[in-house]
């Protein structure tokens, strides 16, 4: 069983059953050993990033400190913990106000709390003017869910152009570690890349200039962010 058939059996499972029931009956080694065999290798993985650390030409979003440049749109939200943005209720949008993008390279850190855990990194979406819903009727998401809740489907999975384009593969990190984001924006071209490996690659139709920002999905999800940057091209 290839990783990205054992996570979607146990997505599919938990969804009726809840993970817990899900791990059990797949067997807990199972999630474990499939998600390390498909992660980068030390010696060829993704760069390290830190909460410090902006590459030359990038400009950092977040000052590990404060919501300053960012604004809540919808119920719940995030709050600065040890230096990360952590997301807490839901269905909601922190999106960053003081610019919108067209051509750009997006990179970000981010780790779950739990296998069931939702979330995404918006973009190219219009001012929201208070709808989370903005973002994504009229952006693109890129998705965080192991389970592609509702139903396993890979175009809801962690990867994923949200609803639109699956990943090549799973190549998320075991939840509580943290994975790596590197998305590219060029015209209508979209490059997903999850620590270090290119998993979706997506031709889109909407607007190529834009917002972008994080989603914090429901009351059982906690996903953490920091280091998030940005390049325009």
């Amino acid at each position: 069983m290839t990783r990205r058939e054992a996570l979607t059996t146990i997505g599919k499972a938990a969804v009726g059953a809840g993970v817990v029931a899900a791990v059990a009956a797949a067997g807990p080694a199972m999630y474990l050993i499939a998600s390390r065999s498909a992660a980068p290798s030390a010696a060829s993985g993704p760069p390290q990033s830190s909460s410090t650390t902006v590459e030359p030409g990038f400009i950092s979003l977040f000052d590990g400190e404060t919501l300053d440049g960012w604004e809540q749109a919808g119920p719940g939200g995030f709050t600065v913990v040890d230096g990360n943005l952590q997301s807490n209720g839901g269905m909601g949008l922190l999106w960053y106000t003081k610019q919108e993008f067209a051509d750009f390279v997006l990179k970000c850190d981010w780790k779950e709390a739990h296998f069931t855990d939702n979330s995404g990194v918006f973009m190219r979406f219009p001012n929201p003017l208070g709808d989370p819903w903005n973002a994504v009727n009229e952006g693109y998401e890129i998705q965080i869910d192991n389970v592609g809740a509702p139903n396993g489907n890979p175009i809801y999975q962690t990867g994923a152009v949200f609803n639109f384009a699956a990943p090549s593969e799973v190549a998320s990190n075991p939840v509580g570690e943290w994975n790596y984001y590197e998305i590219r924006a060029v015209g209508q071209q979209y490059t997903v890349i999850l620590n270090g490996v290119d998993v979706t690659n997506f031709t889109g139709s909407r607007s190529t200039v834009g917002y972008v920002g994080l989603q914090n999905h429901d009351d059982t999800s906690t996903i953490s962010f920091r280091n998030i940057r940005i390049m325009e091209l």
